[in-house]
């Protein structure tokens, strides 16, 4: 079987990282060992069986054609249809074994990764890319699945496979064996030029693919734009090029492959050649008998083609191992925003106090600079400024999405850090910009916030942010499937929903980031009457974009440039004539032109 793996220079482990990663992954396949033990038991079974036959052939021809013993003929016949059906059937079981320990690996090393990830702060999927990380859990898993399914065991096979052929060869006869090494160095020095050769051309060809794959997808994604200005011809052309560059590179893979396999089955056939013929003379010369070299000839196929297995799984096996590597580090990279040990539960209401906070994204870039303020309980507080100024970052930090760079956030006089993450989401909800769907029903969605809740507490849920008749109304009421993101719902649905989760939770303080701001005026008003009903009785902190959602504050903190620059109500702020009285001066004159829409 011919591997598509190929490692880049920068995936390549050294010495002492594989065996890092070979240790660590012994260690995780714990569960499996016994498995594990187990295959291996029967790989060296089958192994023996296979090298059995010549060995059986040698009895049958030397006890049995040459004393003309039928019995001796006979006892070998039994016994090679004996060691075949055995080879059939250990093969079979060592191939369920193998894999059931290395999938039952790869199964729990996805569940593993899949929930350190669910673990890692804001920051974490700031500083990582999504396509990244998916192709953590999918390429470099799959790449793992090629060496588990069939690799691992064609690897040890052939490994035990060379060193017994040897050892038996050796114990039939010496001399030939020396004659049967002559071509072995020529074999090994083509391995490793080959190695070389199609790792390099396979590292090409996967380029290509992805370049081929581009093309497509954007020839796909931008029919629209190509149609509308006539660049048929030229999509086509560019598509042309990159695939003609994807047969090329898989061209010259086929001549790495092609030199390499004539070389080993060219030096097969001497090797087979140079066996009959000088068996032969060692025959009539009475060193060793005819049905020795008759196992010869059978044996040298078992040393031959497992050296050419070995070099064709060891881009596997690196590719294999670079892949782990990778899906180790993410596991090694500790959650952010994590839980302290002997951590507190927050009381059920309490005022928000931010504490001379400090916060950068990248170490370095301040984006908040010494900033404090206090929320007091069922106050409202907007969050304004220019797109930039830190407002949102502020809002998350409340929230502890992230955990600031120095000073505290705390709620009823607990740090944050200090609280269970549990408590913390019971008692702070944020409600994004825009509702994210899962895929199932709409009553799945709502027992996202509380799994626990039962259905007459999900229908007062949405019956107390007066939406229940809105969704009864579906012919499948709450049962309607919503499809992935929630793409059967409107966007002022999906937000009904996420302001219906906030109200499940039943939080005491609601961090809003403008629920209202991507809507259509068709949904808006219920939108906004939901999230009034929602708001009533709470602590809300929200970042304001409208003026409308800025006079309903209490209070309004101006945020600029990292710090807080004015904090007071609107018409303490617009009587000081500074920052903020000119964002409600253009809010206005906004209103004016289009009465109803964000500023």
């Amino acid at each position: 079987m011919w591997s598509m793996s190929a490692v880049s220079e920068d995936d390549k482990l050294n010495r002492d990282t594989a065996k890092k990663v070979i240790r660590r992954s012994w260690q995780f396949a714990r569960p499996y060992r016994r498995t594990t033990q187990a295959a291996l038991v029967l790989v060296t079974f089958w192994t023996a069986t296979t090298l059995a036959g010549p060995v059986i052939v040698k009895y049958g021809i030397d006890s049995g054609l040459g004393k003309n013993d039928g019995h001796a003929l006979n006892m070998a016949v039994a016994a090679y249809i004996a060691a075949t059906i055995a080879a059939y059937f250990i093969a079979r079981l060592q191939f369920v074994y193998i894999n059931r320990a290395g999938e039952g690996f790869l199964r729990d090393l996805r569940v593993r990764v899949f929930d350190h990830l669910q673990s890692q702060g804001l920051s974490f999927f700031d500083r990582e890319k999504t396509g990244v990380l998916v192709s953590r859990m999918t390429a470099d898993i799959e790449s793992m699945g090629e060496l588990i399914q069939w690799g691992l065991l064609q690897f040890v096979s052939a490994a035990l496979l060379v060193v017994m052929s040897l050892a038996l060869l050796f114990f039939l006869s010496w001399e030939l064996t020396l004659l049967a090494m002559v071509v072995f160095p020529v074999i090994v020095v083509a391995s490793i030029r080959f190695q070389r050769d199609s790792n390099r051309v396979y590292l090409t060809v996967r380029e290509r693919i992805g370049n081929n794959l581009s093309a497509l997808q954007e020839g796909i994604s931008g029919v629209r734009v190509i149609q509308a200005f006539a660049r048929e011809d030229e999509q086509s052309r560019r598509f042309t090029a990159s695939n003609d560059a994807l047969f090329d590179a898989h061209m010259d893979s086929i001549k790495v492959s092609m030199w390499y396999f004539g070389l080993v089955e060219f030096c097969g056939i001497f090797a087979t050649a140079s066996m009959v013929g000088v068996g032969g003379y060692l025959v009539h010369r009475g060193s060793v008998s005819l049905g020795v070299v008759t196992a010869f000839v059978l044996l040298l196929g078992s040393l031959f083609d497992p050296v050419q297995q070995l070099s064709q799984l060891y881009n596997t096996v690196q590719s294999a191992g670079a892949s782990l590597q990778k899906l180790y580090g993410i596991l090694d990279t500790p959650p952010e925003v994590g839980e302290a040990v002997n951590a507190l539960d927050l009381p059920h209401e309490g005022e928000v106090a931010v504490r001379d906070v400090d916060f950068e994204y990248v170490p370095g870039r301040p984006v908040l600079n010494h900033v404090s303020l206090t929320v007091g309980i069922g106050e409202r507080l907007a969050l304004v400024g220019p797109t930039g100024a830190g407002k949102s970052t502020l809002a998350k930090l409340m929230a502890r999405l992230y955990d600031p760079t120095s000073g505290t956030v705390s709620f009823a006089g607990i740090d944050l850090r200090d609280a269970t993450l549990h408590s913390l989401r019971q008692r702070v909800v944020v409600v994004p910009q825009e509702g994210f769907l899962f895929s199932g029903t709409i009553r799945d969605n709502l027992a996202i916030a509380r799994p626990s809740a039962t259905d007459d507490e999900i229908i007062a849920s949405l019956a107390s942010i007066g939406v229940l008749e809105h969704f009864l109304a579906f012919p499948e009421g709450l049962d309607t499937e919503v499809r992935e993101r929630g793409s059967r719902l409107s966007a002022g649905e999906r937000q009904l929903v996420a302001l219906a989760r906030a109200a499940l939770v039943d939080p005491a303080v609601l961090v809003l980031d403008e629920a209202t701001s991507n809507l259509d005026p068709g949904t808006e008003a219920e939108v906004e009457h939901a999230l009034e009903s929602l708001m009533a009785d709470r602590t809300v902190i929200v970042v304001a974009h409208r003026l409308s959602t800025v006079r309903r504050a209490d209070r309004i903190a101006v945020v600029d440039h990292g710090g807080l620059l004015e904090l007071g109500s609107h018409d303490e702020l617009v009587a000081l004539g500074g920052k903020y009285a000119a964002l409600s001066a253009a809010w206005e004159r906004n209103q004016g032109a289009s009465p109803g829409r964000p500023a």
